[in-house]
């Protein structure tokens, strides 16, 4: 029997890596043919999960007279003789193509044009994305399958796909050929389809109780809203220096001095940090505003709106999360930075007179005291940081933070040093952060400007004065409590992903060494 793609098979080196030059070899075979190897369109009718779930009732090796068209990824392929099995892969699952050559070639005279049985089994490969139509028939074997009667080329791939059974073992791999993880790994899409719904949750929860979502700038003039590093760049025709923001907080908070009581933004945020399993420096976070409130409404609105979102996509307030059983059914326990710094060290830091005797107790204590921490309050928190933070894995409220780290939240109404503050941490990593926010124009000007003898001393990350945002508060801003949230870190406790770049589907990598082996050439055919 005569094949059309005798022609490579012929010149093709097997130890060779030509295997691009093949299937462009394939795709001028297909024009040859009368068929475009990069189609146009193509009418489906249905995906793969839906005919697995509208036709279980069909018993093993009868067929049904309904006429369907699906397409997607050649995921596999099996040729014995004059029967061929294909597994194809959509957005929804997989089915199987039962390919028999005389069903294939009597269409083909039916229709007056057309592939054989042969071509298309010779010009089809795994990785190739086709459209087929036929009707459906259960095999011997019980598997549900589309039996074709014809077949359009739609995509013609060039480069090969991972190893069916080993996938993208090399994670870095998976994160610069992301494409190539989704191909493979069922797992990963399914990460990202249920970060997508995280969102859209996230977003009508807030929509339904009269939050707007309101977009603010990412290039600025300057970056504040946060302790951290911001990326820098220019605008050329304004001859203008600027900065991506470090957070949206500033802006929100402008929008409640115009009058709006509920805002809030789900966006993109840049900080030149490092890179870790828990950081990336572009991540994504919501900030929500709410006038009239405080940080206690703003705890309860955070167990509520977490609880509610891990309910309605998981069907459960329990989750696994790196083998720990994760409770975010309300209510969460609440307690003061001083509470949990005493539980777990039995230093009792509001005892402290200087920031030198508090030292002195953390070295005797067995801690570091670092000289960056220049004061009480700054050693309570790096306390806190390497006794505490680890620990708390079910859903805690740290309340009560020192002011000298928190400069945009409240003082405390009853608890000198401190101000009305936040965070939500849980698997050991903060996931939330809220205060009661400062309204007093006189003493936020105070704080942004011991802030900024801060950054001139070389702090790269103290926060900067921005003198529109202190006008702002001069015109009035209205009792305000406001919320950031890590959506981020809270995709990877609802998916169990252990890093943060299993969440982001393009996380920010260094550049691959030129010594380095392309990333395909690795890939099996």
């Amino acid at each position: 029997m005569f094949h059309l793609a005798a022609r490579w098979r012929r010149s093709a080196n097997p130890f060779l890596s030509d295997f691009r030059e093949i299937r462009l070899e394939k795709a001028k075979l297909l024009k040859e043919l009368g068929q475009e190897p990069y189609a146009v369109r193509f009418e489906i009718t249905h995906h793969a999960s839906a005919l697995q779930d509208e036709h279980k009732d069909l018993p093993n090796g009868e067929e049904r007279l309904v006429e369907v068209s699906v397409a997607g990824r050649v995921i596999s392929r099996r040729v014995m003789g004059k029967l061929a099995f294909f597994n194809l892969a959509d957005e929804s699952g997989t089915i199987q193509l039962f390919l028999e050559k005389a069903t294939i070639e009597s269409k083909a005279k039916e229709l007056q044009g057309g592939t054989s049985f042969a071509q298309l089994t010779d010009l089809v490969d795994v990785g190739d994305w086709i459209g087929v139509s036929g009707i459906l028939r259960r095999t011997d074997r019980g598997e549900l399958s589309v039996k074709v009667h014809a077949w359009q080329m739609l995509t013609k791939s060039l480069q090969p796909l991972p190893d069916k059974w080993h996938g993208l073992t090399d994670v870095e791999k998976r994160y610069r050929q992301r494409y190539l993880d989704l191909i493979v790994s069922p797992q990963s899409r399914e990460t990202f389809r249920r970060r997508a719904l995280i969102v859209s949750s996230m977003r009508r929860w807030l929509d339904d109780r009269g939050f707007l979502e309101i977009e603010t700038p990412v290039l600025q003039s300057e970056a504040g809203g946060a302790e951290a590093r911001p990326f820098i760049t220019h605008h050329n025709t304004l001859d203008l220096p600027l900065y991506l923001r470090i957070a949206t907080e500033l802006h929100l908070k402008r929008l409640v001095v115009g009058g709006f009581e509920r805002v809030y933004e789900l966006g993109r945020i840049f900080r030149n940090e490092g890179v870790s399993t828990r950081h990336n420096p572009e991540f994504t976070s919501v900030e929500v505003y709410q006038a009239f409130a405080d940080y206690i409404d703003m705890m309860n609105l955070t167990e509520n709106l977490i609880s509610t979102v891990c309910l309605e996509i998981l069907d459960s307030t329990k989750v696994i999360y790196q083998d720990k059983e994760i409770d975010f059914t309300p209510p969460w326990r609440r307690a003061t930075m001083h509470e949990l710094v005493f539980e777990a060290t039995n230093l009792d830091f509001a005892l402290f007179n200087d920031r030198d005797e508090a030292a002195n107790a953390m070295v005797q204590a067995g801690l570091e005291a670092p000289s960056k921490a220049d004061s009480v309050g700054r050693l309570l928190n790096e306390a806190f940081e390497q006794q505490v933070e680890a620990s708390l894995i079910q859903p805690t409220f740290v309340i009560d933070y020192p002011i000298e780290i928190s400069p945009l939240a409240r003082k405390h109404r009853s608890k000198n040093g401190l101000v009305e503050r936040f965070e939500l941490f849980i698997a050991g990593r903060e996931t939330a952060n809220a205060f009661s926010e400062l309204i007093d124009p006189v003493d936020q000007r105070e704080r942004l400007e011991l802030q900024q003898v801060r950054r001139q001393a070389g702090d790269l990350e103290a926060h900067g004065l921005d003198e529109d945002f202190l006008n702002a508060l001069e015109v009035g801003m209205p009792p305000t409590g406001g919320l950031g949230i890590g959506i981020d870190r809270l995709v990877m406790l609802l998916t169990d992903s252990p890093s943060i770049r299993d969440v982001i589907a393009f996380p920010l990598l260094r550049p691959e060494s030129k010594s380095k082996p392309s990333e395909g050439s690795h890939h099996s055919g």
